[in-house]
């Protein structure tokens, strides 16, 4: 069940499709932006927190500006401009010489459309025997600056992979023409150099994964007996609010907010302690997202992937009227963006909030039989994104104890690749016939502007230690927590450490809690790994952001991106480990703490030719925030809803 949810305005809320239309047509009015140009992304300005805070005191409404991004393809050229859109004005205009923004979902579409009509490509494909172009697709792929070759400098340059279903089938990534790769100038389209590779017939394979298009035989040898209704019901409706983009919901408060290259984004993250609201965080966010594959042959080696910073999850987002995604009473958010002739939008459903049952919250049964048990109920925010073959499924959590959850679930199709009879595969696993797929890493960096009890903050290591064995230890048995305050953001780099369970909290040292101690929330890692990359390499010097599991910097309103701003065609060393060069102070300041987890990706043959959801998370968890266990005035289950046998 779903309900249309009544918009009200806040200087936080994501812009409208009148918005949209009115930042293209200043910027076209004003800087002469005609048909030769595309609009490569459009976002609001979110005004900052000293105009929040006005805003929240006295109403004072801040001047709403959107940033736009236009690339110029005749000449390559890209420029940022700052739009009031209550002005009615351009208010900047810069040339970014040697910087090339975003792909966009057009310029892919339109990739894919130009190379397979292509008389050069279809002449190629047919000396592949491939002669059915209904059965071809062209994946566009961005080029890192190193990997560019010396006569392609100085264009906006992708290349293409190629992809053909198996006969009768529909999954458009069934088979992978090995070595077969376009070379394309993105502005014109022009096809600049093919790549044949050496032919290989295709092996058959089972690449179909919808019920109709799966072998009969596979169908019919099926023994999973269909499952009974699991009926879930609000008779009264959720228990949380919605106005507007606020979202209210035990105590807990929070506006959802939305931009093409984020996706979906938390602001204004409160909770209501017995009547006082109090800070957790600012914004919540994920900023980057990088996918190399570990595989140095001619078809993976320049196959990494940043998905926000070189095409934009919000424009990956899919709507969640297309499947079965969220179950129970059910309330949706839209997301507007736009096309690159600047065009709005709208995605239908596009976030997904919704109140999940999740067990036992807690429990004690006293000596004698008496039992007090509170079932545990949480809130998801989620969203969805379609990243060409791969599906991440995002979720944000908030529970009743003060937890907050971020979850993340890749699902989709594998990149697969095939072999000639008994060739090594490495750097993969087989899961078909002569069919490997690659080894991969998929890193996430969220960006926590976290506001604990207020703005200056100071983030602490803890970890556990052994202590030794000795006169005041004669067991070997004590442990004890070693707190260690982080100052710099050269100490701010800070690595997951398995064997001292290190963690970090987020401090304010300026408010004392009922116990004496400063409140904090602790982020508790989850799905850290290492990165395994050499330091000389130069993939992993474009993104550097994940040579350590945390980063520590001041607030910064142009540091946002932790691979840089521009991240299409990028060289090394950009957003994170230019700015921290500065070694700056983080001690009891605006702090943003950056986090990145993900999956060490290897492939198995149960991933193929769908793969089930691989789940990574993290918690923010209050760590003497509170005085006591907050969840002490949850409510009891009523028993009718108790199911017990007699």
């Amino acid at each position: 069940m779903t309900d249309t949810i009544v918009q009200t305005f806040h200087p936080l809320d994501p812009l409208g499709e009148d918005e949209f239309r009115r930042a293209a047509a200043i910027v076209r009015r004003d800087r002469g932006v005609d048909e030769r140009w595309r609009f490569t992304s459009i976002e609001l300005a979110e005004p900052d927190k000293q105009q929040l805070a006005a805003y929240d005191a006295a109403g004072t409404m801040p001047d709403r500006q959107a940033i736009v991004v236009c690339l110029h393809r005749d000449s390559n050229s890209t420029y940022k401009a700052t739009v009031s859109l209550t002005g009615d004005v351009v208010l900047t205009w810069t040339h970014l010489p040697g910087v090339q923004p975003n792909f966009t979902v057009d310029e892919w579409d339109e990739c894919d459309r130009a190379m397979r009509t292509h008389p050069d490509v279809i002449a190629a494909l047919a000396r592949r025997g491939v002669t059915d172009l209904d059965t071809v697709f062209m994946d566009v792929w961005t080029y890192g600056d190193i990997l560019i070759p010396d006569r392609y400098q100085g264009r906006r340059l992708g290349w293409t992979d190629t992809w053909v279903r198996s006969p009768g089938g529909e999954n458009i990534y069934a088979q992978h023409l090995r070595g077969f790769h376009c070379i394309v100038d993105m502005n014109s389209m022009e096809l600049l150099e093919i790549e044949e590779g050496d032919p290989i017939d295709l092996p058959e394979v089972m690449a179909e994964y919808r019920p109709e298009v799966v072998p009969a035989q596979l169908r019919d040898s099926s023994t999973r007996p269909p499952l009974k209704p699991l009926d879930i019901t609000q008779s009264e409706g959720p228990s949380f609010t919605i106005e507007g983009n606020r979202l209210e919901w035990q105590n807990w408060s929070l506006r959802v907010g939305f931009n093409y290259r984020e996706g979906m984004t938390l602001h204004t993250v409160r909770y209501n302690d017995h009547g006082t609201v109090r800070p957790i965080a600012h914004r919540m966010s994920f900023a980057e997202m990088a996918v190399p594959y570990r595989d140095h042959c001619p078809d993976h080696y320049r196959r990494t992937a940043f998905d926000i910073g070189e095409w934009g999850i919000g424009f990956m987002t899919t709507s969640l009227e297309l499947g079965c995604d969220c179950l129970g009473e059910i309330r949706y958010l839209d997301a507007v963006l736009h096309n690159t002739k600047g065009e709005p939008y709208t995605i239908r459903n596009a976030i997904c909030i919704h109140e999940e049952d999740n067990a036992v919250l807690w429990k004690h049964v006293e000596h004698g039989g008496t039992a007090d048990v509170r079932r545990m109920r949480r809130l998801t925010v989620s969203s969805h994104m379609t990243v060409a073959n791969y599906e991440y499924l995002v979720y944000w959590r908030f529970y009743q104890d003060g937890n907050i959850e971020c979850e993340v679930r890749a699902t989709g199709l594998m990149v697969t690749t095939a072999l000639r009879e008994g060739e090594e595969h490495p750097h993969g696993i087989l899961v078909d016939n002569r069919t490997y797929a690659p080894i991969h890493q998929h890193f996430l960096t969220a960006r926590l502007d976290l506001d604990i009890d207020g703005s200056g903050n100071t983030v602490y290591a803890t970890e556990t230690e052994t202590e030794p064995i000795g006169p005041d230890n004669p067991y070997g048995l004590s442990l004890r927590q070693k707190n260690t305050p982080l100052r710099t953001e050269e100490e701010g780099k800070q690595d997951f450490n398995w064997e001292t369970q290190r963690a970090w909290k987020v401090v304010n040292e300026n408010v004392t809690n009922g116990l004496g101690t400063h409140p904090s929330y602790k982020l508790v890692p989850g799905a850290a790994f290492p990165h395994m990359f050499d330091p000389a390499s130069p993939i992993f010097r474009r993104a550097e952001a994940i040579a350590h599991t945390v980063w520590v910097t001041p607030n910064h309103p142009d540091e946002r991106w932790p691979s840089g701003e521009f991240v299409n065609q990028s060289g090394p060393s950009l957003g994170l480990p230019e700015w921290t060069a500065a070694n700056r102070s983080i001690e009891n300041t605006d702090v943003v703490v950056w986090y990145t987890f993900g999956i060490h990706h290897i492939p198995r043959p149960e991933e193929w030719p769908i793969m089930p959801v691989d789940v990574c998370s993290f918690w923010l968890k209050p760590a003497g925030f509170f005085d006591r266990n907050p969840a002490l005035d949850v409510q009891p289950t009523p028993p009718a809803a108790c199911h017990h046998h007699n």
